[in-house]
């Protein structure tokens, strides 16, 4: 069991909890440390074999919390979530899966008109008989056929990259102990930073192909063989995820790795570029065609070698989606992609004062310990109740704090870090934003966002992101389009308009580095920078384990095409500061 296992069955058990009608601080204690164990870059197991660590040491993880996981990393089970699925219909899983649908609605649902499945949730709304139960009506139906589309279309659930990652890394790391092993590499969605993954690829070289399939089939989180072959093996590890492991002759390996990364798309393509220039090329590398060709194939034991020898520049992973990489390549075009450590400021961040798990100092702090050179802090403006958002006197007394802290960065020396005094505004339904102009004129940095109402017509959501995009005071769009990968389908939103109006008013778009949301989506950010629009690459972090997210918002822009002259925050602290006008803190 990995960290997104435990993560998912305390997430599952919240559900069930809240299903059932408990009570609400303990149901927020399984999704706290849910969160706590998904954002945990250390492996559980890893901790509780530290002598000089214990899972008690994790924030909200008690002595109740830490026993249940042993237990979850002994047998891979929860009793207690055992026995509250056991009087849960079957069906209510898949109800539960519906957007929009919490564990309360679901039970409303299921007391009142004996819905136990999607189907029947369908043809009830279809009959228009939902809107009759209290707290729902014909928009909730609406909602909720879009919906259950939208899960139908997920039937098969990917994992999250991040999520993904993890595991790579443990298998990765315990094939690379195997002796037999020479190389071996990761490949397919997983090394081109695909928002989610289905299965993982791996490509290694061996003194001995048999001594490193059963290396292979012993991993600690095989659940089950599937494929047993010679040079071919595959397995079921956690949650599902199927590894599929291609032992090959190092003189190949180039051609595997880059077959196996994918995409299907850009294989189609690059195949036909090869097969126009004389070659056939799959896994094994290149076969002559004809007469074109002359008679010896070129190399292929690196990829480099292989796109050489097409005449084509090394194309990195995350741009290998059969758009119109390999004419980049061709032309010597492609762009020197964004890198992590190009990244000087976050720009979307939380603190206790709202939703976060940890204080301004903490969170300053852990950006400082990242190297960052600047950060602000944007807790929840007065409309997101749920998150116990600021109002005016309690964000000028949050700024008031902010000012002394940076009074005292400063007098330390050359400063390490600074703080800038900011605000994530709600934008309303009825239009405007959740605080005052005379307010949001005092921020450094606010960004505006939509996080109510999110069922609106398409021209009213398109309407309300477009003023905050024009409004003097807002910097940047967090989360677009409001999306929640494998939970919640984007709202309907004209993004050709939004990009457009982001363009004549110098307005930023964020990429939300959150796992879960990656939003802008690779599409939009990529429409965005063909149009001019500047993208902010923003972590959301609710703590300072969430800062560590950064990685995934930069694999996103990797895929868009951008590279650091696209991402506001890789300017160093004086020129960002003369970008915000050289009023900042």
């Amino acid at each position: 069991m990995n960290n997104a296992d435990v993560a998912a069955l305390f997430d599952r058990l919240a559900e069930l909890l809240e299903y059932d009608g408990e009570n609400a601080f303990r149901i927020r204690a399984y999704r706290a440390a849910a969160r706590t164990i998904a954002d945990q870059v250390d492996s559980l197991e890893s901790i509780r074999g530290d002598e000089a660590r214990s899972l008690t040491d994790l924030d909200g993880i008690g002595r109740d919390l830490a026993a249940k996981i042993e237990t979850i990393l002994d047998t891979g089970k929860l009793p207690l979530l055992e026995e509250l699925s056991a009087r849960v219909p079957v069906g209510v899983f898949d109800l539960l899966r519906v957007p929009g649908l919490g564990p309360k609605k679901v039970r409303l649902l299921v007391d009142s008109l004996g819905i136990d499945s999607l189907d029947g949730l369908e043809a009830a709304c279809r009959a228009a008989t939902v809107r009759g139960v209290k707290g729902f009506g014909e928009k909730t139906e609406a909602m909720i056929l879009k919906n259950i589309a939208f899960v139908r279309g997920a039937a098969v659930p990917r994992q999250l990259w991040e999520e993904a990652d993890q595991v790579v890394t443990d298998i990765v790391a315990w094939m690379r102990v195997c002796p037999a092993v020479e190389r071996i590499e990761a490949a397919g969605s997983w090394r081109r930073g695909c928002e989610t993954v289905g299965d993982i690829d791996l490509v290694a070289v061996a003194t001995d192909a048999v001594a490193v399939m059963e290396h292979f089939r012993r991993w600690a989180h095989a659940v089950e063989g599937i494929v047993a072959g010679p040079t071919k093996s595959s397995i079921r590890g956690p949650r599902g995820l199927q590894f599929d492991l291609r032992v090959v002759g190092a003189p190949s390996f180039g051609a595997a790795w880059q077959y196996f990364t994918g995409s299907k798309e850009h294989n189609i393509r690059l195949r036909s570029w090869a097969r126009e220039r004389g070659w056939s090329l799959n896994e094994y590398g290149f076969q002559p065609v004809g007469s074109v060709a002359p008679a010896t194939p070129p190399p292929a034991a690196t990829e480099a070698e292989v796109y050489g020898a097409l005449g084509l520049a090394w194309i990195p992973p995350e741009l290998r989606e059969g758009r119109d990489e390999v004419l980049l390549a061709a032309e010597r075009r492609l762009p020197l992609l964004l890198e992590e450590q190009e990244i000087r400021g976050d720009l979307h961040m939380h603190t206790t004062d709202t939703d976060g798990e940890d204080t301004l100092v903490e969170m300053v702090r852990g950006a400082r310990e990242r190297g960052l050179e600047y950060v602000a802090i944007t807790d929840h403006g007065q409309r997101v109740t749920m998150a116990h958002g600021l109002d005016r006197t309690r964000l000028l007394e949050q700024w008031d704090r902010i000012d002394r802290l940076n009074e005292s960065l400063a007098a330390e020396g050359p400063a390490p870090i600074v703080v800038l005094k900011g605000i994530e505004v709600d934008m309303l339904e009825r239009g405007g934003l959740d605080l005052p102009d005379d307010v949001l004129a005092r921020a450094d940095w606010v960004v505006a966002s939509l996080h109510y109402g999110q069922s609106q017509p398409r021209d009213r959501i398109t309407e309300r992101i477009l003023e905050a995009i024009r409004h003097p005071a807002v910097r940047v769009i967090g989360h677009p389009t409001g999306r929640l990968i494998n939970r919640r389908p984007a709202y309907d939103v004209d993004m050709e308009a939004v990009i457009a109006a982001a363009a004549a008013a110098g307005t930023f778009l964020e990429i939300n580095a959150h796992p879960s949301r990656l939003d802008l989506d690779d599409h939009h950010a990529a429409a965005a920078r063909r149009a001019g629009v500047r993208m902010v690459i923003s972590t959301d972090a609710h703590s300072v384990r969430g800062l560590g997210v950064m990685r995934c918002g930069v694999l996103q822009a990797r895929r868009a095409g951008l590279t650091h002259a696209d991402v506001v925050n890789t300017l160093g602290w004086s020129d960002f500061r003369r970008l915000l006008g050289g009023g900042a803190t």
